[in-house]
């Protein structure tokens, strides 16, 4: 059964040659170019997959065909992208990428000129002017042939991502340590810009997956389930951590020198103490992520914000509180130091720093922080009932903490539950984070329950 085609207000995705074909990529960059007015190239970038350069090639077609240049990449990682779209003083830039899906699939993720994802009223604009096109309602922007725009490469597109990294970490310090590291990019993105910079580090760098050419030889999302093969060689290569992304690079999952997994949500936590133990301020997660994030935020005593999921609304919120660090529970740090983008890379320096500065293992780092346990589970339910839902579990919950900021959040002493309406099923997601596992699950199942009452 092909998976329908997912169009959103920061991207799309969809199965290659199904729902997802050129024509298709084509009408979605030009509606993206007819949203951005202002003059500038696009940059156009891929995270390895074999359909990435097909794709391009068509973005860059119907882009110059509507008069706009575009700058292309290759390969590169979706923080990357953000930076060269702000250091070349783009308009825009596209990458094209399916994140952590299966190979089947590909996407596009659409970056405004200040080199973030764009924001959910840009969002609404593209998808207004993509459904325009597609009905017959509003005429493609073809020039005539001396009104088309170009098309040209660019030479390097790792220096000054790397460069803004260096800038905000003691490199010389981690580099005096040797740090022996695995960085597993399981054929994405990751390898073009994670072994330059672990090289300039000072680590020694055995590298998985280097190659970028979409081959993915375990499933994309870094889970502990998929990196069970990574786990047994991090064990038998004697490293002091293992950093493993997903195929844009902008996730890292850790693992530690015992082959331990340590996980996504601890990814953003490291890197939040260690962020603030530099610079104090406000640190926004969203309201999915782990506590743990808000833990460390108090024991600094600065603010820590939730905004609702999805990396534009927590760059939106980051940049309201003139926040130093942000970041969401998937394993995606922000530093708006470096780019307004998650960005696996930005936690391997800081992970490694942490690491030198304090003379820990990444275990003893992941165990210092609060332990929680977070249980994810789903129940059926049509869109039509959810808002009435929702209601009803909020006057359930009378008298606790509730947001209804995205989806319904509820909060207790030391616990809390989401539960938010899928975009593209009958479903909904509950999220409930606690000390313990059993007390997770029992919230969990006690929501589900409520809910198909």
């Amino acid at each position: 059964m092909t998976a329908p085609l997912i169009i959103s207000v920061s991207g799309l995705r969809g199965e290659v040659g199904k729902t997802l074909t050129p024509e298709v990529a084509m009408r979605y960059a030009l509606a993206f170019s007819l949203s951005i007015p202002q003059e500038g190239p696009f940059v156009i970038t891929w995270d390895g997959r074999s359909s990435g350069s097909i794709f391009a090639d068509a973005l860059c077609a119907a882009l110059n065909a509507a008069g706009r240049p575009t700058l292309v990449g290759g390969v590169a990682a979706t923080p990357t992208t953000g930076v060269l779209v702000r250091s070349l003083g783009a308009a825009g830039g596209i990458q094209i990428s399916a994140s952590h899906n299966p190979i089947q699939f590909n996407g596009l993720k659409l970056f405004s000129g200040e080199g973030r994802v764009i924001p959910k009223a840009a969002g609404e604009k593209v998808l207004e002017t993509y459904k325009a096109l597609e009905a017959g309602t509003l005429p493609y922007p073809w020039k005539e042939p001396g009104g088309l725009g170009t098309r040209g490469e660019i030479a390097d597109t790792v220096s000054a991502h790397i460069s803004a990294i260096l800038e905000t970490v003691d490199a010389e310090k981690i580099a005096a340590k040797g740090f022996r590291v695995l960085l597993d990019s399981n054929h994405g993105a990751g390898s073009v810009l994670g072994k330059p910079l672990l090289r300039r580090l000072g680590c020694e760098v055995i590298c998985m997956g280097e190659e970028p050419n979409g081959l993915f030889a375990h499933t994309p999302e870094p889970t502990a389930e998929n990196l069970a093969g990574i786990l047994e060689q991090v064990r038998a290569q004697n490293v002091d951590a293992a950093f493993c992304q997903d195929p844009d690079a902008d996730r890292l999952a850790v693992i530690d020198a015992g082959g331990r997994y340590i996980g996504e949500e601890y990814t953003v936590a490291i890197c939040a103490k260690h962020k603030l133990a530099k610079k104090a301020g406000p640190v926004v997660i969203n309201c999915a992520t782990s506590r743990m994030t808000i833990d460390v935020a108090e024991s600094f005593g600065v603010p820590a914000y939730r905004s609702a999921v999805g990396e534009a609304n927590v760059v939106d919120r980051l940049l309201e509180s003139g926040g130093v660090f942000a970041g969401e529970g998937n394993g995606g740090p922000i530093d708006p130091a470096v780019g307004l983008v998650r960005d696996s890379f930005v936690g391997m320096a800081n992970i490694l720093e942490a690491m030198a500065d304090r003379g820990l293992t990444v275990a003893q780092l992941a165990d210092e922080l609060p332990r929680y346990a977070i249980i994810k589970q789903k129940a059926t339910l049509p869109a039509d009932r959810v808002a009435e839902t929702l209601d009803r579990l909020e006057g359930h919950y009378k008298g606790q903490k509730t947001d209804r900021g995205d989806g319904l959040r509820v909060d207790f002493a030391d616990s809390w539950v989401l539960i938010r309406a899928s975009n593209t099923e009958p479903i909904v997601r509950i999220i409930a984070e606690a000390p313990a596992e059993s007390a997770a699950l029992a919230l969990c199942d006690e929501v589900r329950a409520l809910i198909e009452a």
